[in-house]
């Protein structure tokens, strides 16, 4: 029943986007003590609570403004009234034992086309620059979004990169330069986006001033 209402689901988006491409949101549950537990150093377990539903809200409405198939994969379980319209996403859970497997496997498992992976920690990320990622995907091969701290606030490909997502140090600095030597080495071309933030401390949440 479950296989038959996913399949039902991702023909229904493919079907109301026509399109551009697929957009994966890799985001946790808003759960008290479980999501931006580095922000909770600095400012406490609710009150990052409080600024991770900021940021989610965020995140869903930037990705409305695009038109594409969209995913929302969650970490813990699956929230049909969580404020994002299945209408609108199609919610599956993440499978994988670390963050390059889930990314590929969630890749791996929407329609075939052009696909933008984001988090939901990048206030920044505009339905501006997920649309220029979309367009950069008609003469590169990936895309990627620098975030100040090494890594990437999205990345996006024509069709699932297996490279990409393994043998990586996940949550350093070395991310985004090491993701890119890959690409030199397969010969596959990529392009950059602006760099952008990403909250992760109490100190990136100042520093955005919202």
């Amino acid at each position: 029943m479950y296989r038959d209402a996913e399949t039902t689901a991702s023909r229904f988006f493919m079907e109301k986007s026509k399109t551009t491409g697929s957009i994966i949101i890799m985001m946790k549950n808003p759960v008290l003590g479980k999501a931006k537990t580095r922000l909770a150093k600095g400012v406490g377990a609710e009150e990052a609570l409080r600024i991770y539903k900021l940021l989610l809200e965020k995140t869903k409405e930037t990705v409305l403004g695009v038109k594409a198939n969209r995913f929302q994969f969650c970490s813990y379980f699956i929230d049909q009234n969580d404020g994002w319209d299945s209408s609108d996403f199609s919610k599956r859970l993440q499978e994988g034992d670390d963050l390059g497997q889930r990314m590929f496997n969630a890749a791996s498992s929407v329609p075939p086309g052009k696909i933008l992976i984001i988090g939901t920690d990048c206030p920044g990320i505009t339905s501006e620059i997920l649309e220029q990622a979309f367009a950069s995907l008609k003469t590169v091969d990936a895309v990627f979004g620098p975030s100040l701290d090494g890594g990437y606030y999205l990345v996006g490909m024509n069709r699932p990169l297996p490279f990409l997502f393994k043998d990586m140090e996940w949550s350093t600095e070395s991310v985004l330069e090491n993701s890119l030597e890959k690409c030199r080495q397969k010969n596959h071309t990529f392009s950059l986006l602006p760099r952008l933030s990403d909250i992760d401390t109490h100190e990136d949440w100042e520093k955005f001033g919202w």
